[in-house]
């Protein structure tokens, strides 16, 4: 493979370690980026009443969903935050009542008995677009309405949206979605505008618990490194992390979480791959494949005309 082969290769897929230098900043600030910890939500859903507010996002619905408290139940054009409200039904020993760090466990007898109950526990997640290191929506749009920013995240430029939709098939966590009415794609930005004035999200501003926390991303992995300590050291050792990885199927993720089961109870995919990782491949493929159809073509046609001419030159 060449150098300029292996380098396109890498733009698609594998670690890469300055997705806005390789989108043509020359100069720019620290990568930036979410850190979510799912075992400090309270579910108080102050990231999606600010996030709307700020960017101006309509409502999405008034009705019940009949899922518990998620009225919102994904995200989508007109939910750029998700909080998931995921209830757990599990067999718990009850033996004194549940203290302060027992926020996420019910337990549905009465404390002291030492019996085994059937106990409720709530697990909660503020859910967004990742803003992944390799970006299949970007890689796939061909306006150029989604592009890289200085920061490392992916916009959306509504204005030049042709609404195609080649975007919505290609992210691999479902979060993209065409607005009804309108056609256009829509999804978090990362409040750009804020963080081109030095300010964080407003969705992390709201936050009262800090259980959405921004900043650049190399610091937020390390932090949420020491949290995942903590809590195995607490005894939570269900605790783990989320999309932080450099060097899985999209390069790691610009907003990556801390969950206390496994990522498809919070509605995640337990190994997202960027879906254009094999386009390269694929390309090749299709070059082999026409290439063997054209010379397929020509010998049917060139051959039997050329013995034909020999022939009659030999009369």
């Amino acid at each position: 493979m060449t150098d300029t082969a292996a380098h396109a290769e890498s733009l698609l897929s594998g670690p890469e370690p300055d997705p806005a230098g390789d989108a043509g900043y020359d100069t720019h600030p620290p990568r930036v980026g979410f850190f979510t910890d799912t075992s400090v939500c309270i579910g108080c859903k102050a990231c999606e009443v600010a996030c709307k507010e700020w960017n101006t996002v309509p409502e999405d619905g008034l009705s019940l969903s009949a899922m518990s408290y998620d009225n919102t139940q994904a995200l989508g054009a007109s939910t750029w935050r998700h909080v998931a409200f995921v209830e757990q039904a599990r067999p718990v020993e009850v033996t004194e009542p549940p203290g302060p760090g027992d926020r996420t466990s019910l337990p549905l007898a009465d404390p002291g008995q030492g019996l085994p109950a059937q106990g409720v526990r709530w697990l909660m997640s503020s859910d967004v677009c990742k803003h992944c290191t390799h970006a299949a929506c970007l890689d796939v749009c061909p306006t150029g309405s989604l592009f890289r920013t200085e920061f490392g995240t992916v916009v959306v430029q509504q204005d030049i949206c042709n609404g195609c939709g080649y975007c919505v098939s290609a992210c691999p966590y479902g979060v993209i979605e065409q607005r009804e009415g309108d056609g256009r794609a829509f999804k978090c930005t990362m409040c750009y505008d804020r963080l081109g004035a030095g300010q964080e999200p407003a969705c992390a501003k709201a936050c009262p618990t800090e259980s959405i926390q921004y900043g650049p991303l190399d610091e937020l992995r390390a932090r949420a490194a020491l949290r995942v300590d903590q809590l195995h050291e607490a005894g939570v050792t269900e605790a783990r992390l989320y999309g932080h990885e450099p060097d899985d199927g999209v390069g790691g993720d610009g907003a990556f979480f801390l969950l206390l089961d496994e990522p498809e109870v919070y509605g995640l995919p337990p190994d997202p791959v960027v879906t254009t990782r094999d386009l390269p491949a694929m390309w090749k493929h299709a070059g082999l494949a026409a290439l063997g159809l054209l010379t397929t073509a020509t010998t049917a046609h060139v051959l039997p005309a050329a013995l034909a001419a020999l022939r009659k030159a030999r009369r």
